[in-house]
This record gives C-alpha cells, sequence and structure tokens, in this order.
C-alpha cells in the first residue's frame, strides 16, 4: 500500500455544533500508541492493552492538563471500518472540545485525514468494493426515504453481487478461448461459436435490464425534476406553498407576480421532488416577465414531470392551448384548480383540448406523456393533494418500488461503465456473426469485463479513486 494510506490518520466525525456529544476518529498502524498518550483512566490501564471492541472511561489530557472527560472505543483491525486498528473518542460536544481534542491526537503524532479518507482505506484494505464505498457517500447525501433504501441496498452489495456474476461468467468464457488457443490439440473450439452467442445475448439481456433501471435509479437518487406552469393567477404559487406546508411563495390576486423561477425541495411518500415555480405563461408586453415566461418554457423541456395548473373557474384560453402544445409529450398531470369555487372548466374540456392536439401533433408514444392524469384540486384548501402524491408515485415507479431483489442503478459512473461492456458484448456477438477468429472474442470480452471492473474498483486507476473519495465529507 502507498505509504500515504499506512500511516495513522484522525478527523472529527460529527457536525461541527453545539451538539451534546462530538465524535473524533482515528484509524492506522499507530491508532492505539497514540491514544496511550493522551488518555488517561481511573486504574491508570493502557488501551494498547485491551481487548478489542470495548469502550473505556477516562480523560484526555496533554501535559497534565484535562481536555475533556470521555469514552473511548477500541476496534483493533482488521475488524474495524477501515480494516486497520481504529480508536474512536466520545467527548463532550462543541466545536473548541472536539477540535481542541483532535488537536491533540495531531500533536502526538495522527496527521489530519482526507475527505473521505476512511472509507477509501476500507476500500484500499477489501473491507469494501468502489460501488459498496460510494454507497456510503449517497447514504450520507440522500434527501428521500427511497434514497436512502437505494443507499442501504448498494451498501449490502446488491450492485457488487450483480456484477460479479456477470464478470465470472465472461472470464469463464475468456479463459476457455484462451486455454483452447493454447492448446488445440487438446481443447476444441468447434462449433463454440454458437454456444457463446448463447451465452452473450443471455449477459446482454442481463447488461440492458440493469441499464433500464437508470432513470429510476436517477430519480432516486435526484429527485424528480418538476416544473409548476400554468397561466397568470391559477394558483401556481399556492400549490407550491400547500406541498411546502409553508408561506414560500409570494401569493396575491395580481397577475405575474411570480417574474423568475423559485426552486424548492419537498419528499411524497418517500419520493424526492426538485420542484419549481415558474411564471406565468401568457403573452405579455412587460420584457421581465417575458424573461420569466421563457425560462418556465425551457425548464418545461428539461422537467421529469410537470404540473400544470388550471385556473378551473376561468375558461381556457389561447396561452392554455399552448401549454397543451409544450406538455403534450411529457410525463404530466394536469390540475384543475381552485374546484371550492364555481368551476367553469371541467375534466371533459381538458380531455378535449388534449384530442385536438393529439389530432394536430399524432398520437403519443408509451410513456411520453399522460393525458388521462387529470384531477381536481383546491391548493387553497389543500384537497386533492393526497390522490396528487399517489399519482405521482404511480407515474414513477408503478405505485411501488421494492428494493428485495431489484437493482437500481444510480450512479453516472456506474451507468457509463455498463454502457461500455454492453457495446463490447455487442462486437463479440458481431465477430460470432462474421465469423471471425476466435481471439478476436477474448479482446472484446476482456473490454466488458475491464469496464465492469470499473464498477466494483478491481480496474480502477488511483486518480479515479481519489476523485470519487474527495467528494466524500471530513471524518468519513
Amino acid at each position: 500500500m502507498n505509504r500515504k494510506y499506512s500511516d495513522t490518520i484522525a478527523a472529527i466525525s460529527t457536525a461541527m455544533s453545539s451538539s451534546g456529544i462530538g465524535i473524533v476518529r482515528m484509524t492506522g498502524k499507530e491508532a492505539f500508541e497514540i491514544a496511550d498518550k493522551i488518555y488517561v483512566g481511573k486504574s491508570n490501564k493502557h488501551l494498547d492493552d485491551q481487548k478489542s471492541h470495548t469502550i473505556h472511561y477516562g480523560f484526555i489530557e496533554d501535559d497534565g492538563r484535562t481536555i475533556d472527560e470521555v469514552l473511548v472505543m477500541l476496534m483493533r483491525g482488521p475488524h474495524s471500518y477501515t480494516g486497520e486498528d481504529t480508536v474512536e473518542i466520545n467527548c463532550h460536544g462543541g466545536i473548541y472540545v472536539v477540535k481542541k481534542v483532535l488537536e491533540t491526537l495531531i500533536k502526538y503524532g495522527a496527521r489530519p485525514a482526507e475527505p473521505g479518507e476512511f472509507t477509501k482505506r476500507a476500500f484500499l484494505n477489501g473491507r469494501l468494493d468502489l460501488s459498496q464505498a460510494e454507497a456510503v457517500g449517497d447514504l450520507i447525501s440522500s434527501k428521500s426515504e427511497y434514497a436512502r433504501q437505494s443507499s442501504i441496498n448498494q451498501l449490502r452489495g446488491s450492485v457488487k453481487k450483480k456484477i460479479d456474476d456477470i464478470r465470472k461468467k465472461i472470464i469463464y468464457h475468456t479463459a476457455f478461448i484462451e486455454t483452447s488457443l493454447d492448446d488445440p490439440e487438446h481443447i476444441s473450439l468447434d462449433g463454440y461459436g454458437e454456444e457463446l452467442k448463447k451465452a452473450v445475448d443471455y449477459l446482454i439481456d442481463e447488461i440492458k435490464d440493469l441499464l433500464s433501471t437508470c432513470d429510476n435509479g436517477r430519480i432516486i437518487k435526484e429527485g424528480i425534476k418538476t416544473v409548476i406552469v400554468g397561466k397568470p393567477n391559477a394558483g401556481k404559487s399556492s400549490l407550491l406553498n400547500a406541498l411546502l406546508g409553508e408561506e414560500r411563495a409570494i401569493v396575491t390576486d395580481i397577475a405575474g407576480t411570480t417574474r423568475d423561477v423559485l426552486e424548492e425541495h419537498i419528499n411524497l411518500q418517500g419520493i424526492s421532488l426538485n420542484i419549481m415555480d415558474t411564471a406565468g405563461i401568457r403573452d405579455t408586453e412587460d420584457i421581465i416577465e417575458r424573461i420569466g415566461v421563457d425560462k418556465a418554457k425551457d425548464n418545461v423541456e428539461k422537467a421529469d414531470l410537470i404540473l400544470y395548473v388550471i385556473d378551473s373557474t376561468c375558461p381556457l384560453d389561447e396561452n392554455d392551448k399552448e401549454i397543451f402544445q409544450m406538455i403534450y409529450k411529457k410525463k404530466s398531470i394536469i390540475l384543475l384548480n381552485k374546484t371550492d369555487l364555481e368551476m367553469v372548466v371541467t375534466k371533459k374540456n381538458v380531455q378535449d383540448e388534449l384530442e385536438n392536439v393529439e389530432n394536430e401533433s399524432g398520437p403519443l408514444k408509451y410513456g411520453s406523456a399522460c393525458p388521462n392524469k387529470i384531477l381536481e384540486i383546491s391548493a387553497k384548501n389543500e384537497s386533492g393533494l393526497k390522490e396528487l402524491e399517489e399519482i405521482v408515485k404511480e407515474l414513477f415507479f408503478g405505485g411501488n418500488i421494492s428494493f428485495n431483489d431489484e437493482v437500481y442503478i444510480t450512479n453516472v459512473r456506474h451507468k457509463t461503465a455498463l454502457k461500455y461492456a454492453y457495446e463490447s458484448l455487442c462486437k463479440v456477438n458481431e465477430s460470432i456473426e462474421m465469423n471471425m477468429p476466435e481471439d478476436f472474442y477474448s479482446i472484446d470480452l476482456m473490454d466488458a469485463y475491464e469496464s465492469l471492473g470499473n464498477i466494483t474498483g478491481e480496474t480502477v486507476g488511483e486518480d479515479l479513486v481519489n476523485e470519487i473519495f474527495s467528494k466524500f465529507c471530513m471524518g468519513k
């Protein structure tokens, strides 16, 4: 191992705030020795003589001065998070106290840890593969229940197991080809192309199944990019406030109040929504309002989900027709708002408008839009919002999402590696169909094997490893 990663490191592992408890973590071959230099227990016992996974009460001292009263947890390698000797000092919370304990550890021989270095050591010491290590970072940054569950599932090795299974099948066939080429007298490749094609077709299907989860995986991790659109005064800002449960957006009877895009984050039944309230869409001579309208249209193009709010107390007009055209080929939920008042726009009116757009634009491809998702709500009275949550869940996850057997690819790096592996396997099939020499098969098989190894970390370089762990928080 690089000497840099064989020394002893220390960092604060809890948030820098006035919390009740603070934890300072230290790992490396001299962890126990350094701890003994500053720890004083009641019976003057040495920590290095104690059993692994035990907790000890005492004080942290420096030159005879007591710094804090602490509990010290000992974990001997390889049975620790990093696979090395690890000491965790539980001290009183408070920024100054925790920093003072860390400074004392550094004074007596530890060095400050880099961001993510504890988890990097767990990876380098074989405690975690790279996909599991990345899941640790995703777990820390998770913003919804689904994101948390997905990260836990990957931390337990769901991605690793799937990738390892595919790689084992690839290396089996690669080894068979290479062995037969080295010893053709005893191992024949006659007719092997047909057998290999069946195996490669199976592997291609496995990778296609994983790639098919990427869209849902991105949404699980990053949230659904949701845009609220509609004419001025339709109730867009009121809807945002109702979903947030607070008065975040300005609501008035004056049309055109919202000029810029207002972004917020909310959770609906474990699903994360990155939601944007936009300027009301209409023809306007106001230069500033027109900029807001253009931004709204631009965000509609990039959205995963559109919430189209219609003021059901006012007849549909040309502005509404323009919005119907904009959302027609997007996942959308049309909300007939202000149902607490006398309605003049009905679901039938909306369906008729959608049919007009279909006649002009042609039939929709499956999943490109949701013309049947029309819901009556009152943002003011917060009626219909529970039904809205259920529709969102149904649109993106079929009403349910399971982490028992399903593996979701949430990492862009993993998606890229899977695409490369897929392309390499397709080249194997092309070589078989063209009756190319068998060594062509093994070249592309090994390319697929290497690409998949990037996911688990078996074939990645040090620069990539450093980049991945640099994004972690300090002390993890």
